[in-house]
Order: C-alpha cells, then structure tokens, then sequence
C-alpha cells in the first residue's frame, strides 16, 4: 500500500526532510501589507522572509487553504499519487485547516473513483486527518513519526493509533523576542492574555514568557528573564526529559530566523550531544513564515513527545 503525508506550511521541519521523504506541504496563505504570499516552505523564501524584517505588528496575517483548495488537490494529485493519506494539521483551536480538510474529506472521499480510474489505477482510496492539537515544531515531530512508521512498513490503522496517542502527549514550548508582537498578534485574534503593560514591563525588564502548546490548548507557563538565559534553561530542561526517555525518538527545534543563531544559542550544542547519546533525533528547522508572522521573528520553538511533567522554573 502506498501510504502518503501531508502537513500544512506550519509544521516546522527542513525542506530536506521534506523532500527526502516525499512529504506533500498544504499551503498557507500569508496576508503583508499589501501583497499576499503562499507558504509552501521553500528556504531561501524564508530566509528573505526573516531578512526583510516586515513591518509585523498587528498588519501580517494568513489564512488556511479552503476546502474547494484542499479537495482540487487531492484530487488532481494525492488520490494517484496514493492509497491512503495521512493529513496532519495545525491545531483547530488555532487554525480553520483541520475543519476545512475534515470537510473536504468527504467530498474527495465521494469523487476519487473517476480519477483513479482515468489514471489507471484500482483499488480504493482512504484518508485520515489528523488534529496535531499542537504548533509548528511539536507538528514536526508527529509527521517525523508517521514518516518513521511509513518507512517501517506499519499499516494504517497502526500508524493512526500511534499518531493519535502521541497527539495526547505532545508538549510544544515557545519563547518569544518581541512582546509587543506577540501583544499585537494576539489582540487581532482577539486574545488578551498579554496587555500593553505586561508587554511594556516584560520589554523594559528583559522577561520573555515560556508558552507552552498541549492538547489544544496554548498559554504561559513560566517567565524566564533574557532571552539567551531562557533558551539555554529550555534547552537543559529538554534534554532532562531526553534522558528520562521519551515517547517518541524525536525532537524538535525551531526557530525565527537564520539557524547560525540557533547553533550560537548557550546549551544547544550539549543538548545536540544528550540527544544523539540517547538515540533522539534532533531535527533543526527554520520556524515558517506562518510561524513568524503569528509569534514574531526570533522565536525560538521546542517539541517532544512525553509523559505529563512538571517545569523545573
């Protein structure tokens, strides 16, 4: 059986693994100004992207593909290309995409038969979408998952049960740059959880919030004082967990820009050596522009697949 992934532009993971891996992108649409852009992943785009520095507070936007757009492609390629689809996407607590695709499922379900046929090909079609109920690196370790699973020749119904068991033990953190970003991003989505004081006082105090994705649901959970400092408390706590043991052999790190700042950032280098001495793949990506626009350039995001844990700050 062939058995093919999608994922939308959110989900962080380098173009190499991508394609290495056959992996089918769902684009996102980005809103700038005044000129609209598609996030397909491609690096150098976003890498002019990030060098830009697009005026970002509270103008930048995007927009899930529509379900007309999400059929016309499994239509016209996914149904031939495949015989069962994984459609992993973007938390539905955040994003319309897992209702749009549910939603297009059952119209591609229903029309697939003249298209196989045309193509020459029998047998029937099948997909499942997938709620990550996470964002951007924590999608990335669901997908390196699936694409593991694929690889080692598991069925559906193996690889749904994993994935969906995973989806309940994901843990994503995110630690912002800019404040008043983040403030002006989430006031357009209409989330007050950062006003214009805590902003202002996080800025003038250099107190970044450690924001954590799980379940659907995404909020503080920690404040870490100076940027670096944060990143490099994060990345010990993460390797703590890698040498616990994790649920799945992969993590994910991401991050608003070039990845030369990534590699510079105290205790990323020793969490590189924790995780190749367990058996963990660490997967470095660029966080996507989608990523960008909603939490700011230089963000820093991590994912993990574990048992529920407590923060040590």
């Amino acid at each position: 059986m062939r058995i093919g992934l999608v994922v939308d532009s959110a989900c962080d993971l380098p173009p190499s693994f991508i394609e290495a891996n056959n992996i089918v992108i769902l684009p996102i649409t980005l809103h700038l100004g005044s000129r609209d852009q598609i996030d397909e992943r491609d690096v150098e785009q976003t890498r002019r992207f990030y060098a830009e520095n697009w005026d970002g507070h509270g103008d930048a936007g995007t927009s899930a593909f529509s379900t007309d757009q999400i059929k016309s492609l499994f239509l016209s390629k996914l149904v031939i290309d495949f015989d069962f689809v994984f459609c992993l996407t973007i938390a539905s607590s955040r994003s319309p995409m897992f209702d749009n695709a549910v939603k297009a499922s059952f119209a591609i379900l229903n029309d697939y038969k003249p298209h196989r046929a045309e193509a020459g090909i029998a047998g029937p079609f099948a997909l499942r979408v997938i709620d990550c109920q996470n964002l951007f690196a924590a999608q990335g370790v669901l997908a390196a998952e699936a694409v593991r699973m694929i690889k080692s020749g598991e069925n559906p119904v193996k690889i749904r049960e994993r994935i969906e068991y995973l989806v309940q033990n994901l843990h994503g953190y995110m630690l912002p740059q800019d404040l008043f970003y983040l403030r002006a991003r989430a006031q357009k989505k209409g989330d007050r959880s950062l006003g214009w004081v805590g902003a202002m006082l996080g800025t003038a105090l250099d107190i970044k919030p450690l924001i954590k994705g799980h379940r659907n649901t995404t909020g503080p959970v920690a404040k870490l004082r100076h940027f670096d400092d944060g990143a490099r408390r994060v990345f010990e706590y993460a390797a703590s967990r890698v040498r616990r043991g994790l649920l799945a052999p992969t993590l994910v790190v991401s991050f608003g820009g070039d990845l030369e700042r990534l590699h510079a950032l105290p205790g990323f280098e020793e969490l590189q050596r924790v995780c190749g001495d367990c058996g963990v793949e660490l997967i470095e990506s660029m966080l996507s522009m989608t990523g960008g626009i909603n939490v700011g350039p230089g963000a820093l995001t991590l994912a993990f697949a574990d048992e529920p844990h407590d923060l040590p700050f």
